[in-house]
C-alpha cells in the first residue's frame, strides 16, 4: 500500500500583478492517502520500481486509473500558484491569453480563468498529482496548439505550478526538494537589477537592465547583503547628483542618463562606495533587450533615449527628415563593437539579448567574438523553448538560456529546456518577469535545478524581495549542505 495524491479540484481566479494588471492564480486541491493502485510517481517514474514491484500501465503512464475511489482516510492539501507577465516579450513566446475587452483596458484574464475552471479542471480531476509530466502533457494536449493560444499559457502554467505545490505539500516536502530531488543544493548567485531602462522604465536609458553579481561572497545571504549595500549606495550617489531615485518595473532605479557608459560609471562608483572591488567582488551583467531596439525596415538598432539625450530639447523641434538623420542608429556589427568596448572598460560578465531574436547570423558572429570571454544569454532568442534552443546549440549561438516559465506554459517544458542546456554545456539562468506576483516558485526552481544564477530584480518591492527571502529560507534549511559559487571562470568579466 502506497500513498497516492489525487486531484479533486482545480480553481482559478483573476488577481493583480505588480503593475496593477490582471493575471491568473490557480489552486489545485488534492487528497492523499493509501490505496491499492501503486506508489507515487515523480516526473513519470514510479518510486516502487526501485523495489522491483512496480507494474507499468499499458500506456507507460503513472499507475491508478482516473476515477479510482479516493481513500476515506485521505488528507486534503492545496497548492496555489500565480503567473507573471512580461513587458518586453519575444514574439515566439507562448500566448498569454487576454480578454481584449473593455475592463482593465482589455488586459483582463477572465477567459483564461474560465478555461481553468472548466476544460482544464475536467481534464485533470482524479489524476495523480505526483505525475507532473503526465499532468503537463494533459494540459498541452487539451490546449492542442503549438503556442497554447487556445487555453492560454497563463492558464496552463498556473495549473502546472499549483499541481507541483499541492504534490509537495501532500508529501510534506519543500518544493525545491520535490522538484529537484536529493541533489538540489546549489544556491543561485543573484543577478540583481539595480538600474532599469528600456520598456521597464520611463527614462532615457535604452538598455533594459543593469545588474550586479556578488561573485566573491561565500553564501547566498552574504551575496544578497552585498548587493543591497551597493543598491543603497547607488541611491545616495543619484540623490547627491540630483537624479531621480524612482524605480522601474523591477525595482531598479530609473534616472535619465545619456548612454550605457554613464550608467556603468555610476554602478562602478556605487560598488566602490560600498567598499567592494569591481571585477573581483562584483561583476556586471546587462540585459539589452535588443529586439525592442531593432527596426525591421532599416535592419538597424535605434536608441531613442540616447538620441534624446544627444539633442536635448532641440530633439522635439527636429523635422521628420532631420530626426531620422539625427537618430542614434547602430548596425549589427556596431552593436557587437559596442559590447566589446563596454567589456573592455567595465567588469561585464554577461550580456542578455544583445541582438534581435531573429538575427541568427548576427548571434553567431557575436558568439564567435565574445562567447569565450563572457556569458551570452538568449531570452527572446530561445524563449525557454527546446526547439529554438536546439537550433541555437546547433548553430553555436549564445552560451546560456534565460528560463521564464511563462514563456513556455508548463513546468515540464521549462525543465526540459534546462536539461537540454546543461547537457550541451549551456548555462541556465532562472528569471522573473517585469510584471510579477508574490509567488516565489522561481526561487525553488533555481535551487531544484542547480542553476547557479537567478534574476529576480532589485532589493525593492515585495514582488521581488519575496523571492530573495525564500532563498534565504532555503539556504538556512540547507545549512551545511548548500553550495554557493562563482558561476564563471576567472577570465570572465575581469
Amino acid at each position: 500500500m502506497s500513498v497516492t495524491v489525487r486531484i479533486m479540484d482545480v480553481h482559478a481566479r483573476e488577481i493583480l500583478d505588480s503593475r496593477g494588471n490582471p493575471t491568473v492564480e490557480a489552486e489545485v486541491t488534492v487528497i492523499a492517502g493509501e490505496d491499492a493502485f501503486g506508489g507515487p510517481c515523480i516526473n513519470g517514474r514510479n518510486m516502487e520500481a526501485a523495489a522491483g514491484n512496480h507494474k507499468e500501465r499499458a500506456d507507460g503512464g503513472c499507475p491508478a486509473p482516473v476515477g479510482a475511489p479516493y481513500p476515506l482516510s485521505g488528507k486534503i492539501y492545496t497548492g496555489r500558484a500565480s503567473v507573471p507577465s512580461g513587458a518586453s516579450t519575444g514574439r515566439f513566446e507562448a500566448v498569454e491569453l487576454r480578454d481584449k475587452e473593455g475592463r482593465y483596458q482589455g488586459k483582463g484574464v477572465q477567459k483564461a480563468v474560465r478555461n481553468v475552471n472548466t476544460v482544464l479542471r475536467e481534464a485533470l480531476l482524479g489524476r495523480n498529482a505526483l505525475c507532473q509530466e503526465e499532468i503537463d502533457d494533459i494540459l498541452i494536449k487539451t490546449d492542442g496548439t503549438d503556442n497554447k493560444e487556445k487555453m492560454g499559457a497563463n492558464a496552463t502554467l498556473s495549473v502546472s505550478m499549483a499541481t507541483a505545490r499541492a504534490a509537495a505539500e501532500a508529501l510534506h516536502m519543500p518544493l525545491y526538494r520535490y522538484l529537484g530531488g536529493i541533489s538540489a543544493k546549489k544556491m543561485p548567485v543573484p543577478m540583481m537589477n539595480i538600474l532599469n531602462g528600456g520598456k521597464h522604465a520611463d527614462n532615457t536609458v535604452d538598455f533594459q537592465e543593469f545588474m550586479i553579481m556578488p561573485v566573491s561572497a561565500e553564501s547566498f545571504a552574504e551575496g544578497l547583503r552585498i548587493c543591497a549595500e551597493v543598491y543603497q549606495k547607488l541611491k545616495q550617489l543619484l540623490v547627491k547628483d540630483g537624479l531621480s531615485t524612482g524605480v522601474g518595473d523591477e525595482g531598479g532605479f530609473a534616472p535619465s542618463l545619456k548612454n550605457p557608459e554613464e550608467v556603468l560609471d555610476y554602478i562602478v562608483k556605487a560598488v566602490l562606495a560600498a567598499g567592494y572591488k569591481p571585477g573581483s567582488d562584483i561583476k556586471i551583467a546587462l540585459d539589452v533587450a535588443a529586439s525592442e531596439l531593432y527596426q525591421e525596415d532599416s535592419g538597424m538598432y535605434y536608441f531613442p533615449g540616447e538620441t534624446k539625450a544627444l539633442h536635448g530639447s532641440r530633439r522635439d523641434a527636429l523635422s521628420a527628415a532631420d530626426t531620422k538623420e539625427a537618430s542614434v542608429l547602430r548596425s549589427t556589427d556596431e552593436m557587437i563593437a559596442l559590447y566589446e568596448e563596454l567589456c573592455r572598460k567595465y567588469p561585464i560578465v554577461s550580456i542578455e539579448d544583445g541582438l534581435n531574436e531573429d538575427d541568427w547570423d548576427g548571434w553567431k558572429k557575436l558568439t564567435k567574438r565574445l562567447g569565450d570571454k563572457i556569458q551570452l544569454v538568449g531570452d527572446d532568442l530561445f524563449v525557454t523553448n527546446t526547439g529554438r534552443l536546439s537550433a541555437g546549440i546547433r548553430l553555436q549561438t549564445a552560451n546560456a538560456v534565460l528560463v521564464k516559465v511563462n514563456q513556455i506554459g508548463t513546468l515540464s517544458e521549462a525543465f526540459a529546456a534546462i536539461e537540454m542546456a546543461h547537457k550541451n554545456g549551456y548555462r541556465a539562468v532562472i528569471s522573473h518577469r517585469s510584471g510579477e506576483t508574490e509567488d516565489t516558485i522561481i526561487a525553488d526552481i533555481a535551487v531544484a535545478v542547480n542553476a547557479g544564477q537567478i534574476k529576480t530584480g532589485a532589493p525593492c518591492r515585495t514582488d521581488r524581495v519575496s523571492k530573495y527571502n525564500q532563498l534565504l529560507r532555503i539556504e538556512e534549511e540547507l545549512e551545511g549542505v548548500s553550495v554557493y559559487e562563482n558561476p564563471f571562470p576567472e577570465k570572465y568579466g575581469g
